[in-house]
């Protein structure tokens, strides 16, 4: 359902969400490591989610990146919307072209009702929330 891009890339807002703020900024090695992902690999996604306002940063010497008071409200789906784009959710689980009820693969009736459940949760999840999950012990960051 997510490409592995989109999957570090809610790795590494959820970690900013829990262990950043604008007075502390974190670097990329930092984030790198424990999500286990290499250094320029999340480096090109936060700058990405960075330039569509996801997630904030800033150079210089205390720079790196946050998520600030406005990032917080960023939904879940924007994340993964930016960088699979909103076709890869919304495709076929067995890559037909056109699967719809009118024209269904084989899945499409077992799935399709939980699969608008799924885009709709994560349009109205915030990272906040989620943060919050975390920090109170509900879920864990997945590492």
């Amino acid at each position: 359902m997510f490409s592995n891009s989109t999957k570090y890339a809610i790795k590494a807002t959820l970690y900013l969400a829990v262990n950043s703020s604008e007075n502390e900024k974190v670097v990329i090695s930092d984030i790198a490591k424990p999500i286990n992902v290499p250094k320029a690999y999340i480096a090109k996604i936060l700058q990405a989610l960075s330039k569509k306002n996801l997630i904030s940063s800033t150079k210089g010497p205390k720079g790196g990146f946050y998520i600030s008071e406005e990032n917080k409200q960023v939904k879940i789906a924007e994340i993964v919307n930016a960088i699979d784009g909103e076709t890869r959710i919304n495709s076929c689980l067995l890559s037909l072209k056109e699967c719809d009820s009118g024209n269904p693969c084989s899945l499409h009736h077992l799935v399709y009702k939980e699969k608008q459940l799924i885009i709709e949760r994560l349009g109205s999840t915030s990272l906040e929330e989620l943060a919050k999950h975390i920090k109170s012990g509900k879920s864990v960051l997945p590492l």
